[in-house]
């Protein structure tokens, strides 16, 4: 058989032709600005990539060897990762029946929220636990559990339930999941000091080391994920987590090579695929790289790792837009690897999910598994010389975080000084100030929102208990804050606003010139008000003041703002904005930013220019004075 080339009677072509073709579509704007994307820890991420670029070594690595950067494993496996469901409700009657519905609907295993401070959950006595898991076979069902503080006494608990059930210490399937340093960073306290939790969970690994299906500890970035931590922050910091945890164990007399199963690792993944990919990707190499240190980098094929998706990216307004993203980053982390991943309900961000919601939580991994396949390639992004090139890039960058702060003494060092906190804290801010003037986007919160009933109803949570007061440590803790939540800050006082008005705010656009000339930014602007909760009444076609001035007056709103295209603004800008002021409007906006028309329009009338760029935040709340709505 004659093998096919597909390249056959093609040249190949050189970067410097591409390059050339590239400039002339540009027409002399900056490759730079205008192709080239930045990460959050600033990395270069541009929008091609030859194998000059690629890692060194890249055809030398194989699923299943060290560094373990395409998997621990060199064959694939059914199911390709674990159905890890999430519950919080408190009682345990409601828990059980959600529980077996979603073990009957698909889920392959269990992670059940404890209560604690600031948190719902299950209280972590047997009874409690008992009840939760009626029916539940243990002996197949993975149990995941999330304490805080209370880790021992619900290991103890659910360790009662296997004797109970005769099921050996081999046989023992879960996470324990003591993560002190973690607890501290979200609360800022400790009921005891950091040394007797560090203790504390050793112990509990000790007591896990006959059951090699059950780790004790994690080292979880999804907290300062949600916080707003960067990828190689992330990376960073469950790095050093890991690196405390090791040292604890040690000093208990686990060394490392026992101690690295007994170890889970998980990650936060949200929408950004190509980021999730190397972030998940870098994970293994740079977990392998410390294991390596220690002599015991083999130990790293029997270690556990784990993908949540990410809080911080979920909203409340619209949140079937949830499922979409929810979708792409359980892909991420299916094609990343993950051994287990958890999937957040699509109304997480509004209160307690419902059948439905679990549902499809569920059906988001059995899509994937089923009919996309993603789980019958071993690392599909390994050789994509972007993906490896990110991928490399971003464990170098985490790298050096990590050495940081192993030179700043430790996690627990960086934590207790606040530094942490800070750093997060100051990535944070960016992203959302990026948010608010549009560099980046989010769908339906600040791009394309939607007005009006959505159509999800859910039974709001619960109140918590509150923030831990007191304890033996105290630290600034992280300021966990989802995307949306300045947004819906914004929606939800125009919402309480409409309640008592019994009408929507709205804002008259002028639509000046014709629509080939302003559609566009009609369109546009009634998107940016719409994010702040505000409805927009778009006028027909107007061409002079006294059509201006009339719709306006037939509107019956107070503020307006004008439409059109620059060269429109020209003619009708000014005479637009002094019409709209003698009809009684309140406030005049402008929706775009003609620099040189500016003296004038604002001579004229124009109090404000809404143009791609701004502060959305701080217009839309601009506005909501203007239309004397009050922050909920």
């Amino acid at each position: 058989m004659t093998e096919l080339s597909l390249m056959e009677g093609f040249s190949v072509p050189e970067r410097v032709q591409w390059l050339a073709l590239v400039e002339k579509a540009l027409k002399g704007a900056d490759f730079e600005r205008r192709l080239v994307a930045r990460t959050a820890d600033g990395l270069r991420i541009a929008p091609l990539y030859g194998r000059e670029e690629a890692p060194d070594g890249l055809a030398r690595q194989q699923p299943g060897a060290a560094p373990y950067l395409r998997g621990a494993s060199a064959a694939t496996i059914s199911p390709a990762w674990d159905i890890r469901q999430i519950h919080a409700g408190p009682d345990a009657a409601t828990a059980n029946a959600a529980i077996l519905e979603d073990l009957e609907g698909g889920a392959t295993s269990l992670k059940l929220l404890i209560s604690a401070p600031g948190r719902l959950g299950l209280t972590p006595d047997t009874e409690t636990l008992a009840a939760a898991l009626k029916g539940v076979m243990l002996d197949v069902c993975p149990i995941s559990l999330e304490t805080g503080e209370d880790v021992v006494v619900a290991a103890e608990s659910l360790g009662e339930l296997w004797r109970a059930a005769g099921i050996s210490e081999k046989a023992r399937l879960g996470a324990f999941n003591a993560d002190p340093l973690a607890a501290l960073a979200l609360t800022g306290t400790l009921r005891q000091p950091l040394d007797a939790a560090l203790s504390e969970a050793a112990a509990l690994a000790k007591s896990a080391l006959g059951a090699p299906h059950l780790t004790a500890l994690v080292a979880d970035g999804h907290p300062y994920h949600a916080a707003g931590a960067s990828e190689a922050q992330e990376l960073a910091i469950v790095l050093a987590t890991l690196a405390a945890y090791l040292r604890a164990l040690e000093a208990a007399g686990i060394a490392p090579d026992q101690a690295l199963p007994k170890i889970a690792i998980n990650l936060a993944v949200d929408a950004d695929q190509i980021l999730g990919l190397a972030k998940l990707r870098a994970a293994r190499r740079l977990v392998w790289q410390v294991a390596d240190a220690c002599g015991s980098g083999d130990a790293v094929a029997h270690m556990t790792f784990g993908a949540e998706t990410s809080l911080r990216m979920m909203a409340k307004h619209d949140p079937w837009v949830n499922m979409l993203r929810t979708t792409i980053a359980c892909a991420t982390a299916a094609m990343g690897g993950a051994q287990s991943i958890t999937v957040l309900p699509f109304t997480w961000a509004l209160g307690q999910p419902d059948g439905f919601a679990r549902r499809m939580a569920r059906n988001t991994h059995l899509v994937l598994q089923e009919e996309s396949g993603l789980g019958r390639v071993l690392d599909p992004a390994g050789g994509s010389f972007a993906i490896e090139t990110l991928t490399s890039e971003l464990a170098a960058t985490a790298w050096k975080l990590f050495q940081e702060i192993e030179a700043a003494g430790g996690m627990a060092a960086v934590l207790t000084s606040d530094r942490i906190q800070d750093d997060i804290a100051k990535v944070a801010e960016t992203r959302a100030r990026q948010l608010a003037t549009g560099r980046i986007e989010m769908t339906g919160v600040s791009a394309f929102p939607k007005l009006g009933d959505d159509g999800v109803k859910v039974v709001p949570w619960p109140a918590t208990s509150g923030s831990a007061n007191g304890g033996a440590v105290r630290i600034k803790p992280l300021a966990v804050r989802r995307l949306a939540e300045p947004f819906e800050e914004l929606r939800a006082a125009a919402e309480a606003h409409a309640v008592t008005t019994e009408t929507l705010s709205k804002v008259f656009l002028a639509c000046v010139g014709d629509l080939a000339s302003y559609g566009a930014r009609a369109t546009w602007i009634t998107n940016f008000l719409a994010a702040g909760g505000v409805g927009a009444i778009q006028s027909a076609p107007l061409s002079d003041a006294a059509a201006i001035a009339a719709a306006f007056k037939d509107s019956g709103t107070t503020i307006a703002c004008i439409c059109g295209a620059d060269a429109t603004y020209t003619d009708l800008g000014a005479p637009a904005a002094t019409a709209l002021k003698s009809a009684g409007a309140q406030r005049v906006y402008l929706a775009g930013r003609p620099k040189d028309l500016e003296p004038a329009l604002q001579a004229a009338g124009v109090d404000a220019f809404i143009f791609a760029g701004c502060d959305a935040l701080a217009m839309l709340g601009d506005l909501h004075k203007a239309l004397g709505i009050e922050k909920s």
